[in-house]
Parts: C-alpha cells; structure tokens; sequence
C-alpha cells in the first residue's frame, strides 16, 4: 500500500509540474490534466495521496493539488464513504490545520484558501448533528498560534458565504446550519471581537511580531464583514455599540483602516426595525465624527488610502441615509447636536479634488434637502448655501485622465480608463449635481440666485481666455475649443443658472421675485457680445432662463427676439464662404430652438408681437443663403405655435395657407410626382447613384434636390405636429373649431392644418413606400404603383447605389452605435428625411384624429400594398412606430374598418418572419470571426428590438397594459419578482373588435405562444404573464382541436425548457401551464399523454393531480400546495443555463432535524373527560 502510494504520488507530482510549467507543449498539458482528473474521479488512494502531497515539504503547487485531491473527494466521495473513513479524514484535516501550513508571513494564501474549504465542506455535511463540537475545536485552535487563528477566521468566513450569501446548500442543510450558527452568534460574535482586541493589542506593542499580528486582525476584520451583513442588529450594537467603536479607532492605524471603515459601512447600511437602528445615532458624538474627520485627511494618491476614503465618503452617505430614516418617524429620535460637523465633513468630501467622490456624496445631499424636518432646520438651511457655492466648482468640467490642469486629474488616472469614459461619467455626474442643485435651491432660492447672478456678471466681465487653443490657432482661428478655461466657465455657470432660475419661480411668490436684478442681469447678458461660437451658445442659453423674468416687463421681449434672430444667421465670417463649423451650426440650431421653446412655453405673451415676429421671419426667408432648410423650418413651427393662440378657425387656416403655400406647390409638382413615385428618378433625383465627392453640376443639383425634400418634409412635420385647436372646449366652439359630436357626445374637432396635409398626402405616401421606411406605413392609391415601387430594396435597385452609398439600406451607424455602443459616421441617406416622413404620419393620427382615419379607403390600400417585397426590407427598417401611433390615437368608431384589415397581415407576416429569424439564430455556432459575431450580435439585437417592439403592439391592441417602451433594454436577473398570478383584466374595446375576426384571433395566439420559445427572456416573462392567457381563455369554453390543444400546451412547456433556468421565467410559465391543464385536461385527455412524455415524471403523483382535478368529489388542496406539485410535475421540462449543464452535481445529505420535536398522538375519544358533555346537561347542578 505504502509503495502504490508513493508511487502514485511520482506519477502526479510530474503531472503536476508538467501543467504548471510554462515551457511544457500543449499536447503534455493536456494529457498531464486529464490524468490527474482521471485520478480525483476514480482513483481509491485519493485520501493517502492527498495527504502524502500535501505535506508542507511539497512545493506550494503539489501541496495545493493535494489539498484538491481531498476537497474532491469530500464533495463527491462523501455519500459513500464509511464513518471511520470519515473520522480519519476529518482527524488528518485537523491536523493539517494544526501543523500542516507554515508560519502566518510564509504561507501562500492560496495555500491557506483551498484548506479552508476543506474543513467548511465537512462542516457542511456534519454540523451541527455529527460534529457538535465544531465551534469550541475552532476556539481551542486559535491558542496554537498566528497561522492557526488566521485559518479558523477563514473558515468561519467561508462558512456564512457559502450558508448565507450564495447558499450552495440543500435547503434542509443551511437551515440547519444557519439556525445553530444564529443561536451561537452571541459567543461567536464575543470570540471574534476578543480576538480582534487583543490582536490589534499585541500588534501596537509588538516589533518582530508586528506583521503577524496585523495579518490576523486583517482576517478577523474580514470575517466579521461576512457576518455583520445578516447577523441581528442586536449583536452589532450590543454594549453601546462598542463594536463600531472599535471599528472608528481602528480607522487611525493604516494598515486596518480599510477593513475596519468596511465593516462599518456594512453595518450602517443595513435595514430593518428602526427600533434596532435607533443605536447607531451615537455615531454622531464627538468622539466617532472627530475619527471621521481625522481619518479623511489625506493628500497623496496612494490606491489603498485612495479605496478607504471612497469607503469612509460611503459611511458618511450610509449614516446621512439611517439619520433621514430616524428623524422624523415613529422611532423617538432627535435632529442630532452635531449635525453641523457631520454636514462639515460631509461637505468636504463634496469639495474634494477626485470627481467619483464628490459624486458619491450627492444622493445624501438630496436626502437631507428634501427631508421634511431635516430640510427645516437652521443648520441644513445654512449648509445649503455652502453646498451651493461647491457646485459652482463641482459643475466645472475638469479633471481629465490625459491632462494635468487640474488636482482632480490624478485621482481620474485611477478611477477612469481614458478621456471618453471619464465624459462618460461626467455627464451623468452633473445631472445629478443639477437635481440636487435645484434641491438645495428650495431651501435658498434668493441666496442662490445672488450666487448665480454674481458668476454670470464675474463671466461677462473676464476676458476670453482660449487656453491651449492658442498654439493651434490656425486650425481654430483663435477661437476657443471646448476644453478652453473660459468655455468650461461659462458651460458650468450656464447649467447652475438654468437651475436656480427653474427653482425660483416655483418657490418664491411673484411679489418675492427678484424681478429688477434680473433685468439688469439680462440686460448685461443682451449686450455682451462675443464672436466666440462656443460662448455664444452659452450666452443664448442664459438668455433663455432668464425668459421668465421678461413676463414682468414686457419692453425687454424685442431685445430678446433680436438677440436669438441674430444667432439664428451667425456667421464667423460673412465674406468668406467657407463651410460652416460645428459650434457655429449648433449656435444657429440653439437659438432656433430657443426660439420654439418661448413660442411654445409663452405663446400668449408672444402673441401681441407676432406681427413683428412674422414679418421678421418672412425677410430673413427672403435671403435665400442665409438660412438653412432645418432653421426655416423651426420658425415655421414656432409660428403656428403662436397661431394657436388666433383661437379663430378661418383666420388661423388662413395663415396656415400662406406659411405653407411654397412648400404645397413645389411637394405637389409634376417634378416631384414624378421622383416620389419612380425608384430609379428618386435615387437620380438625390444623387444616391453619384460619388459623394463629385464636383460637377449634378452633384451640385442633387445637393439642392436633397435640400428641397427636406424643407418640405420638415415644414409639413412643424405643421401638423404644431397646430392645434382650443385646449377649452367654450373657446374652440367660439373659434369655429367644433364641426359634431360623437354619439357618445364627445366633441368632433377640425384642425386648420388639415386642408393642406391632404394635399401633400399623396406623394407623401408615396414617398414613405418608396423609402419602406416601415412595413406598417404603406398607404397608397395604387395598388400596383406601391407594388412597383416597393421594389427600391430589390437587388437590381440596390444595384444602382453608387460606391458611397452602397450601404443606404444598411442599418443606420446611429442605431448601430446605439445597439452595439460604438461611434460611427451616419450615411446622409439613411437620415435624411425617411424617418421625417412616418413621424409626419405618426403625428396626423394624433393631431388630425377624424378627419385622418376618415380618409377614403385608407386601412383597404394599407392592407392591399403594405407586404410587397417585404422580404428584401431589413430588420432595422421594420422598427418603427407609425402603427402603433395608429392604434393609439385611433378613435373606437374606426376600429373595425380602419384597423382590423390591417393588424391582421401584419402580425401574420411577422410571425412568420419573425420564427424564421429566431431559427437561424438558435442553430448558430460560436465558431466564427470577430467581424462575423459582431454582425450577427446586431443582427440579433435588431430581431430581439422588432419582436418586442411588435409585442408591444399586440399588447397595445389588447389591454391597457404596456409590454415594452421603444428600444428598451432589460435583463433577466435575480432582482425581478415573478408574477404570482396571471392577470385577469378585461380587453380593451380594440381587443375585442379584433377577437370577432377568426383569422386574426389566430394569428395573435401563434405570434403569442410561438414567441414562447424564442431567445429573449424578458419577451417570453411578460407574453406568458399578460398575453397568452388573456388571449387563450377567451375560446377555453370553446371547441378547440386536440391538436391546437395539444400545440398549445407544448409551446409553453417548450418555452420552459427554453427559459425555465431564468426563476422568474419558469413561476410564469409554470402558472401558465398550470391554467391550460387545468382548464382544458378534463375535456382533452391529450394533454395526459403530453405529459407522459415529460422526462422522469412522477406518474404516481401525476395520477394523483388529475383525480383531484376530474374528481369533483376529492379533497381539494390549497392554492400554493396545488402550484408547487404542478411544477414538481413539469420540473422535467426545465432546461439548464449553458453554464450549467457541464456542471458536476454536488450532493449534500440532510441530517437528522435538529429543531422540529414530532407532536405527541393523542386519541381524543380515549381521553379522559374534558367537562365538554357538562354544557348541554339538563340538570343545572352539573354546571
């Protein structure tokens, strides 16, 4: 024995160095692996070679494939092993603990980690029953010295992850094990803090020892960390909190303030009774704040100091959290005395050069300043101020990885990869400095607003300062870059205006508001001028937020108007025609934009002007090179804004006629008739069959073809998405907008924009077949001309695409980069003006309503020309949302000859299409290119976006419960909570209409069930919890074929095996199963044979199922009881997650129960006499 074992031992010592040897071929690697596994799975010397090679003479690396060798055969030997096999397993663990390692400094850790795992693995399958001497054995270890204290601490760690974080027991088991350790955590709790005090002890006054003694600490810091998290509070703040008093002077030595400060941040974010949480309010004295304050002194930016004060700022904003929740609630707790210095030192995290943690600071702030007794106290009143003057600089965008302009940079060279993900994080850092900005505004409005005013008038004054911009001045002309000391200025004081200004109004009454400084101010910002495009953009946004003062004094709206309508023609240059740069583009596109903001926020008072303001408008459209297609555009919209307010039919159709007169007479010309309604005109006419970079006239002509399309697309967009009638019934009546009533006596409206989109509509229609933009969209008059020119996407068309626009009808690089999150250029072709056309149509169900869904034969040409060709169309040009604005804006009288032919085709189609798709998709291999899987990861993502976005649909039509938002993005995670029952609201009248139709029906029970099986777990959660059903009972009384029965109940029990691994997933299938049986088994006994196929069924408790449900004279169970064996039933069906079906299993038996003692038997009828008989005798005396 003694020779096979050492033997053996050669054999895997040489494997062992051959896996490990960098130098060893791959072929050796591979062949040394599989014989060492080989070994753990079969071999019977496993426990003495073990053993042999984990002595602590072997190399680190023999020793720790020893102590494998033994983990294995605890984990899957341990079932069958004898008890004396066990002990003397258990026995050679203990002493490997006792002297099998090396001293506390000398061991690998990983050394110290796997023998951990030995012991927790036997304390697992033997504790508390067979082994109830567990804990004093540990106890008793700790005397043996450093080493054997720093495993005992690893062990119990170990321990309360494996029991209680991921709970990788058999239910029996932990509660076995969790229960004994909750009664024995009051001494457990006292060992490990013992411990932890005399160690810190021994480590002040120690020298040599002084590493040794730190390294425990360490451990039993650690390990409290893993109990502190569930243990009961009581245990946490036991002795006047003495163990976070601890933790806080702890925070004052180096080398344990990171494991102290996070165990106490452990403590103070836990939930539960405020009663039990009263405690930690003594953080707030003196002593624990002082610690607090002394701790966070720190200069250099070391990584481990750096990581504890991130911790200490989240204890801070932990102990804000548990104070917001005391104070004020039922629990008797005070506004604490030091309030103050808390806030003192939670400000000066706020003030701190590193960004990440002045934005780790913010959620606290927003706590304080929206709690309803902490808000009004002095102290936070006072605070807010000086919160207020921080973001001044918080808002300041600096601190870039790649730069050294500022002390944040350091810190940002370890908290961010590069420039772009420090953007990134910035971005999102400043909304939430506005939210809590505007917050503390409440508190302050008029301080901040003296703020506010003080930096826009220090701006004005200063001179530009352009920075490094300087020395690339022949690129920037001199002009400022957006990382320009001034630009960063001015950006940060323009976002801390727009919210301060947003808050005084709605605190302040009109009487309070500082109406004259305000003039002033937006007089100083009126006059400054700057030819700086970047600055410029910030003056008109100012100019913007100070908009409301301007209500109060009327007189100051004409400097306004020409201080935007300059912006909107600003040029750098006016004599030199050389393109226009980026920031003047987005200067012109701000103050058009300002301009739709005022008009569409203050319509009324605009009104008096609109005379000036039309006038104005209709000179500057007279220059033709001054503005461009898209700024016409926004003054047209901000126009019929102001028209709105005519309140007069006849007057405002009018001016509707004159605005839009250009635009009709050139969208409605034989020109145009002719282009919209011929692919290959259309791709001559924008120039799609030419180089981009072509110099000659008919680049030239194609350019202003391009430009005539979008201005009259754009034009029509502003105009129906604008004009409006009354909001007030009484004043729509009176201005004529009123033609009828419903029958049920709602008001029948006109709009004053409809006579010119009817007449643009045509080639409209004809230009959104063409573009097939949306499979839902196709409306023509001519069935064959739709057909013709639903042939763009056809390969001879597609053929006639120059070099440069080749990829037109590939997805569009903005939706890429949004799917796969890269930055691309976007194709002119692809975004020009083809989403415009359906967002016409979107939004002339919305504004138009009757006099849209009254147009004649519309649901007849959408059904008769929508699915021509639409097998060339791609995915991405499918996802759109036309149709569903159509059904939402669609009023009842036109469901049934308005929808109803449509919505049947269209989920026809894409079911079929759709189940094709998702085919190709579930038989892929991973075996392809980068290039490749990143095409078929976007060409997945699309298929996922389309089925979801047509569910949406369905479930639009059906309830009034929303599936999906457009684009939206969710995963199947542990966090969501399954739906306990299946929903049982009525259809909606749409629903109903559509389940008169036979065909249709159909159709939405295939899409439903079939997109059960689908890959996108989230579509098959909420299908199975709120359509299949909903949509299936309406015919569960009814004659259904076996076989649809049949088809049916596979479809779920196929998308279980699917999905089934996903929790939430498998409780809505389940359910759903469970109702299809139970409705429909005692009528179709197919579904008993469906059943019989599920892999190791129960047929005995099967049998039993359906005797309960056939029998109506058996004993029903309970709700709960009847799901739970249902899903015992079917558990067969559930497929595993790929991570896990390679996964060898790990059993773990129960032991006997400790806790549940069997109720003593007693016969009622032989017991003795209960005086029971004695209330119902006649004679009284036996009372």
């Amino acid at each position: 024995m003694a020779n096979q074992v050492a033997a053996m031992c050669d054999q895997l010592m040489k494997a062992v160095n051959v896996m490990m040897d960098a130098e060893s071929s791959q072929i050796y690697r591979l062949e040394a692996l599989k014989f060492c596994e080989e070994f753990k799975e079969s071999n019977s010397l496993c426990v003495p070679c073990g053993l042999q090679l984990a002595n602590k003479a072997q190399p680190a690396v023999v020793r720790h494939f020893g102590l494998q060798v033994l983990e294995h055969v605890i984990k899957f030997r341990w079932n069958n092993m004898q008890q004396q096999e066990k002990l003397h397993l258990k026995e050679c663990a203990m002493q490997l603990l006792l002297d099998g390692t090396h001293s506390i400094l000398e061991e690998e850790s990983h050394i110290k980690d796997v023998l951990s795992r030995i012991i927790v693995e036997m304390i697992k399958r033997e504790w508390p029953q067979h082994w109830p001497h567990m804990l004093k054995e540990m106890e008793d270890l700790t005397s043996q010295g450093e080493a054997q204290t720093e495993l005992v601490m690893l062990i119990l760690l170990r321990l309360a992850e494996d029991v209680i974080t991921f709970q990788t027991l058999p239910t029996q088991r932990r509660r076995d094990i969790q229960q004994t350790l909750t009664q024995n955590m009051e001494n457990i709790f006292g060992f490990m803090i013992a411990v932890l005090k005399v160690k810190v002890e021994d480590y002040r006054k120690a020298v040599s020892l002084a590493r040794a003694h730190c390294r425990v600490a360490v451990a039993t810091l650690n390990t409290l960390a893993g109990y502190i998290d569930w243990v009961s509070l009581v245990h946490i703040t036991a002795g006047n909190c003495h163990l976070l008093e601890i933790l806080c002077l702890l925070m004052a030595e180096p080398e344990l303030q990171l494991e102290a400060v996070e165990c106490l941040l452990i403590a103070l974010s836990r939930k539960g009774k405020l009663e039990e949480r009263k405690p930690f309010m003594l953080l707030f004295d003196d002593t624990a704040i002082c610690y607090i304050q002394a701790a966070a002194q720190a200069v250099e930016v070391v990584e481990r100091r750096y990581i504890f004060l991130k911790r200490l700022c989240q204890v801070l904003c932990a102990l804000g959290g548990q104070l917001c929740q005391l104070v004020g609630s039922d629990v008797d707790v005070e506004v604490p005395a030091n309030l103050g210095k808390y806030m003192e030192a939670l400000l000066a995290f706020t003030t701190h050069s590193s960004q990440f943690l002045k934005s780790s600071t913010l959620p606290t702030w927003g706590a304080l300043f929206r709690h309803e007794t902490l808000s009004k106290d002095a102290v936070v009143a006072q605070m807010a101020i000086q919160y207020v003057r921080a973001s001044m600089d918080n808002l300041v965008k600096t601190g870039f990885p790649s730069r050294n302009d500022s002390p944040s940079c350091e810190y940002s060279r370890v908290d961010f990869d590069s420039d772009e993900d420090f953007n990134s994080f910035f971005n999102s850092f400043r909304a939430q400095q506005g939210e809590v900005l505007r917050i503390a505004c409440r508190a302050v409005p008029l301080e901040a607003f003296q703020i506010a005013a003080e930096w826009l008038q220090f701006q004005i004054t200063s001179p530009i300062d352009t920075g490094d911009a300087t020395s690339t001045s022949k690129s920037t002309g001199g002009l400022c870059s957006l990382l320009s000391p001034s630009v960063v200025q001015w950006d940060a004081m323009t976002v801390f205006m727009e919210c301060v200004v947003s808050q005084i109004f709605k605190t302040l009454e009109e009487e309070k508001l500082p109406i004259d400084q305000s003039m002033e101010l937006l007089q100083a910002v009126l006059n400054y001028d700057t030819k700086d495009p970047l600055i410029l953009s910030c003056v008109l946004t100012n100019v913007s937020a100070l908009f409301p003062f301007v209500i109060h004094r009327p007189h100051f709206l004409p400097q306004v108007l020409s201080k935007l309508f300059q912006a909107i023609t600003f040029e750098l240059d006016q004599e030199i025609k050389t393109p226009r740069t980026r920031a003047v583009k987005n200067v012109r596109r701000h103050a058009s934009s300002a301009i739709i903001k005022i008009c569409r926020d203050y319509p009324q008072f605009i009104l008096p002007s609109f005379d000036l303001f039309y006038t104005h408008v209709k000179k500057l459209f007279a220059s033709e090179a001054t503005l461009t297609h898209m700024e016409k555009c926004c003054l047209m919209e901000a126009l019929v804004l102001i028209s709105n307010q005519f309140k007069d039919f006849a007057k405002q159709k009018a001016f509707l006629d004159e605005l839009m007169e250009s635009v009709v007479a050139d969208w409605t010309s034989e020109e145009m008739r002719h282009v919209l309604w011929d692919p290959v005109a259309l791709l001559s006419f924008v120039g799609a069959d030419q180089m981009a970079d072509d110099q000659s006239k008919d680049a030239d002509r194609a350019s202003l073809n391009r430009g005539r399309l979008s201005f009259c697309l754009y034009a029509m967009l502003g105009v129906v998405k604008r004009a409006r009638w009354p909001a007030d019934l009484e004043e729509a009546k009176a201005g004529g907008f009123v033609v009828g009533c419903t029958p049920t006596g709602a008001p029948i409206y006109r709009n004053p924009c409809t006579a010119q989109f009817l007449l643009l509509l045509p080639n409209l229609l004809a230009k959104l077949v063409l573009s097939h933009c949306d499979c839902f969209n196709m409306v023509c008059d001519c069935c064959g001309r739709c057909r013709t020119h639903n042939s763009l996407f056809l390969p001879e068309n597609t053929a006639r695409l120059s070099e440069d626009f080749c990829r037109a009808h590939d997805v569009m690089d903005a939706e890429k980069s949004m799917v796969l999150g890269k930055r691309s250029v976007e194709i002119y072709f692809n975004n020009f003006p083809f989403l415009c056309s359906f967002q016409v149509l979107g939004n002339a169900g919305v504004s138009l309503q009757q006099e849209f869904y009254t147009i004649e034969r519309l649901a007849e040409e959408i059904a008769g020309a929508a699915f021509v060709s639409l097998d060339h169309v791609p995915d991405h040009r499918l996802l759109r949302l036309f149709l569903r604005q159509l059904v939402v804006s669609c009023p009842p009288d036109y469901y049934e000859t308005v929808l109803c032919p449509l919505l049947g085709p269209v989920f026809g189609y894409m079911m079929q299409r759709l189940n094709v798709k998702w085919q190709v998709i579930n038989q892929r291999t991973s075996m392809n290119q980068e290039s490749q899987v990143t095409q078929e990861m976007l060409e997945e993502q699309l298929v996922r976006l389309l089925t979801r976005e047509l569910l949406d649909l369905l479930s639009k039509s059906l309830r009034h419960i929303e599936l999906f938002t457009a684009g939206q993005e969710e995963m199947m995670d542990s966090t969501q909570t399954p739906s306990t029952a299946q929903p049982t609201e009525e259809l909606t009248e749409l629903g109903k209409c559509l389940m008169k139709h036979e065909n249709i029906y159909m159709s939405l029970l295939t899409l439903s069930f079939t997109s059960l099986s689908w890959k996108d777990a989230t579509n098959c959660h909420r299908t199975a919890s709120m359509v299949c059903w909903t949509l299936l009972r309406q015919v569960v009384g009814g004659n259904l074929l076996p076989e649809a029965v049949t088809w049916f109940y596979t479809s779920v029990l196929r998308g279980l095996q699917v999905h089934g691994q996903h929790e939430v997933c498998n409780s809505t299938l389940s359910l759903l199963a469970m109702l299809i049986y139970e409705n429909l088994r005692p009528r179709y006994v197919e579904l008993h044979a469906v059943m019989m196929q599920i892999p190791n069924i129960n047929v005995e408790a099967l049998d039993q199922f359906d005797h309960r449900l056939l029998d109506p004279n058996a004993q029903k169970v309970g709700d709960k009881k009847r799901k739970d064996q249902f899903k015992k039933l079917i558990a067969g069906t559930v497929g595993k997650a790929l991570c896990q079906q390679f996964r060898k299993e790990v059993h773990i038996r129960n032991l006997p129960s400790l806790f549940k003692k069997p109720k003593p038997e007693k016969e009622v009828l032989s017991s003795e006499d209960l005086g029971l008989t004695a209330l119902f005798s006649p004679n009284a005396d036996a009372l």
